[in-house]
């Protein structure tokens, strides 16, 4: 009896350990789609809002880098737009504040806007800030590696957007642009989807493996 004591209690832990790293891989962070962006363009971003606590998100901020021309926002029903601006009128950040309950404990939220990038290379570095219900701050402001990283966008000059880029301003087609911007940034976000749902699909096998060996050890004895 005690050896399937001892049996099932090194396998529930390691079935435990096994379940945190995958919990760990597939944490969540508030990230801003495309990570890579052509200098000079009009790009789509969007920002997606995760909640990784048992209370609500109410209020997202994010700030502007600089370089990077804030021009429009996609309204979100149920949410409220505003921007502050410096002292030429130029937006430095975008607040968005839930009318409701905002965004609840297993859900996400996506917030688009267009904006123009620097004709300069640059990794364009997001600052955000979650705002949850019991009025507890989650700054996502941290350099890569950090617990609260922030989201960063690479803005490079590459052959391929150049020559979209000289095409749009050719024909003077931002639209046609920011359509096909949209399409990468689907792209991006669905990449970014993909890998949380192939952690999940882990972490599952991982659980019924170690299920499956628990059984085995009892039907030994």
């Amino acid at each position: 009896m005690k050896n399937i004591f001892k049996k099932s209690s090194a396998i529930l832990i390691s079935t435990m350990t096994a379940m945190a790293l995958f919990a760990g891989t597939a944490s969540a962070h508030v990230t801003v789609n495309p990570s890579t962006s052509a200098t000079g363009a009009w790009e789509t971003y969007t920002v997606k809002v995760p909640v990784e606590k048992n209370v609500a998100t109410t209020k997202v901020t994010l700030k502007i880098p600089k370089g990077i021309e804030y021009k429009l926002y996609e309204p979100v029903p149920g949410w409220t737009t505003t921007t502050e601006k410096d002292k030429s009128g130029k937006v430095t950040s975008i607040t968005w504040t839930a009318n409701g309950e905002g965004i609840l404990p297993g859900q996400f939220q996506r917030f688009s806007f267009v904006a123009k990038n620097p004709d300069k290379e640059q990794d364009a570095a997001w600052d955000a800030y979650q705002y949850y219900k019991d009025n507890s701050i989650v700054e996502w402001t941290g350099n890569e590696g950090a617990d609260t990283p922030h989201s960063i966008t690479k803005i490079s000059a590459s052959p391929a957007t150049e020559e979209h880029q000289e095409t749009d301003h050719h024909h003077g087609h931002h639209a046609d642009h920011d359509d096909s911007v949209k399409e990468k940034s689907a792209a991006n976000e669905s990449d970014d989807d993909g890998t949380q749902t192939t952690t999940m699909a882990l972490s599952i096998i991982a659980l019924l493996l170690s299920i499956g060996a628990l059984i085995m050890g009892f039907r030994r004895k």
